[in-house]
Formats: structure tokens, C-alpha cells, sequence
């Protein structure tokens, strides 16, 4: 596959809105107290998980379209949306960018389009997000520790929980990532190859993005190296899909009903070129920052030029898991 026209990884995405004074202090506290212990560091920030939550938070109400949802998402670069009442703020589902490619063509999801809507496409992304949301949704109290968002996280196998205050008002939310960012370097000493997942599912550039998108939904992944003749050429994420189908000429294609038509592209047309990736003896500590500087979540494993597994940050997070216990 020709390089040229391949974006460079990582390009057009949009940072959430964080709670940057905070944050970016911990973060330059991170780096000067490596001596420190995890659980000792979780204990020392002061207010618990809302000191480096995100509290300006991006909520749709339940009568949200799918599709209105889908473009929230990709407008802000998000990965997981909540859906709160427009006016009490209460919870009440989550939506993820794994639950849109589901229901667009990855999964179980997509049958909602014949039992719901009589597989009238044009109608059914106009329905409710609460047709394909969350509605039991893992959440934790604004009074919670930074330990607890971590056991959470982990022993929910989620990659981010909502914040609730008085009477389930949604005031919050910290993700999988926050936590990479913050605590990374608490992990340096340890390798890449000590914690990475060998069991790669991969794709080639030519494979249709409804096909990766059941491939994410079968195996559980969100992401998919994209590898042509041994070589890792790309990455393809649920995001991506998302992305692409939420805009240009894909959404065109969805609102006019010809979702088929636009799930054939070659997933080659949209994933991210130029990736960064890791070898196997890579202090994890500085994948950690790796990841934290280019904005990214996960990163293929290369040794000799073979693609020998991924890490990501939910891998990083459970490497912490024996130290909140």
C-alpha cells in the first residue's frame, strides 16, 4: 500500500477538556517523587477523584438521536459519551464509540435496525441513543479516592467511570487515561514485554470497515494493527470508524440509506499512518509518557520488524492493580 496521503497519526484529534491547573501540576509532581509508592501517591491528592477529574462535562439527554450522539462524540474527540436528563443532570446511560460501530454494522446491535426500525436505516439513526446506551452503568461517588476510580476501573473492565454527587447528578468523569497520565511513571523499572498482550488480532488494508468493525466486536478489542506483508502499516481504532462514519461523504451515505455502500471501504482509507510503537524491552514508565505525549492509547510491540504484541493503557492500569489492593 502507497504511503503518500496517509495521515500522520494522531492528526485532527481533539483533546478533552480537563482540569488543566490541577492536573498538569500532578503531573510535574509525578515526575520528582518516583521513591514514592503507588498507593502512597493516591493517598497524597488532596480531594480525592475530583482533583484531577474532568468536571466540565459533555452530556446528551436521553432523547438524543444516535447519530446526534455519534457526532457529539467525534466533535469532541471522545470515546464514551454519558446520557444524563437535560434537567436534573442525572445519570442515565453511557454510550461508547464500540456501541455505534455495533449497531452501525460491528454486532448483536445491528439487529435492532430489523426488530425496531424494519431495517429502515434513515430511521433507526434517528432514534434514541437509549436504544443502543448503557443503561447499567459502573459509576463512582464524588467523595471516592483515586484508588477506589482504579479498582473500579479494573475490576469493572471498564476504561472510564461517570462521577455522581447528590441524588445521581452527574459531576464528573475519569477515564483510564487520566489515571496513564497521572501515574505512569510509577510503573517505570518494569518492560513493555512483562505486561503486553500477546494476542494480536490484525487486519490488512484491503479488509472492509464493516469487517474490522466485527472484528473489534468478536474479539473485544477497540483497536486493530493494520499489517500488510510482516509490516505494521497502521492502526485502526472504534474511534476511527466512528469518526468516518459521522461525516463527509459516509454520513452522506448513512442518511440516504446506503450504509452498505459506505462500510466497504477499505479500513486502508481511514486508519491512522506514521504510528509510534515499542519494542518489547521499553521501560513502561516511558511508554507510559510515550503515550501521554502523543495523545494516544495504545501502541504496537516490534521486535526484528515483527509485530510480537500491544500495549495499552489498559494494560499499564492493571499493571497497578497489586499496589491498590
Amino acid at each position: 500500500m502507497r504511503r503518500e496521503g496517509i495521515k500522520e497519526f494522531g492528526e485532527n484529534r481533539r483533546e478533552r477538556r480537563v482540569n488543566t491547573g490541577k492536573f498538569e501540576h500532578d503531573l510535574r509532581e509525578s515526575q520528582t517523587t518516583k521513591d514514592l509508592n503507588f498507593k502512597q501517591r493516591l493517598a497524597e491528592r488532596e480531594g480525592g477523584v475530583m482533583a484531577v477529574a474532568v468536571r466540565d462535562v459533555v452530556t446528551v439527554p436521553p432523547t438524543t438521536t444516535i447519530m446526534g450522539a455519534a457526532r457529539t462524540m467525534v466533535g469532541y474527540g471522545y470515546r464514551r459519551l454519558p446520557v444524563a436528563d437535560a434537567g436534573t443532570k442525572r445519570i442515565k446511560g453511557i454510550c461508547t464509540a464500540v456501541d455505534i460501530i455495533n449497531f452501525l454494522g460491528g454486532g448483536e446491535k445491528r439487529k435492532i435496525i430489523d426488530r425496531v426500525y424494519d431495517g429502515n436505516m434513515i430511521v433507526a439513526i434517528n432514534g434514541p441513543i437509549t436504544e443502543i446506551m448503557e443503561s447499567e452503568v459502573v459509576t463512582i461517588g464524588d467523595g471516592a479516592s483515586l484508588e477506589e476510580a482504579v479498582k473500579t476501573m479494573i475490576e469493572k473492565s471498564v476504561g472510564g467511570v461517570p462521577i455522581i454527587g447528590h441524588e445521581g447528578v452527574i459531576v464528573g468523569i475519569i477515564t483510564e487515561r487520566d489515571i496513564v497520565r497521572l501515574m505512569g511513571d510509577l510503573v517505570s523499572g518494569m518492560k513493555v514485554g512483562d505486561i503486553m498482550s500477546t494476542r494480536v488480532t490484525t487486519a490488512p488494508p484491503d479488509m472492509p470497515i464493516e469487517a474490522a468493525a466485527k472484528a473489534m466486536i468478536s474479539s473485544g478489542f477497540r483497536r486493530l494493527p493494520v499489517v500488510a506483508d510482516s509490516y505494521v502499516c497502521g492502526i485502526i481504532t472504534a474511534t476511527d470508524i466512528m469518526r468516518y462514519l459521522g461525516k463527509g461523504e459516509a454520513f452522506k451515505k448513512l442518511v440516504t440509506g446506503h450504509v452498505d455502500e459506505a462500510l466497504s471501504a477499505p479500513i486502508g482509507s481511514i486508519m491512522k499512518g506514521e504510528i509510534v510503537t515499542v519494542g518489547p524491552d521499553q521501560d513502561l514508565g516511558e511508554t507510559a509518557r510515550i503515550m501521554r505525549q502523543n495523545k494516544i492509547g495504545s501502541l504496537p510491540v516490534i521486535r526484528d520488524n515483527e509485530l510480537v504484541g500491544i500495549i495499552t493503557e489498559r494494560d499499564i492500569l492493571v499493571s497497578m492493580k497489586g499496589a491498590v489492593r
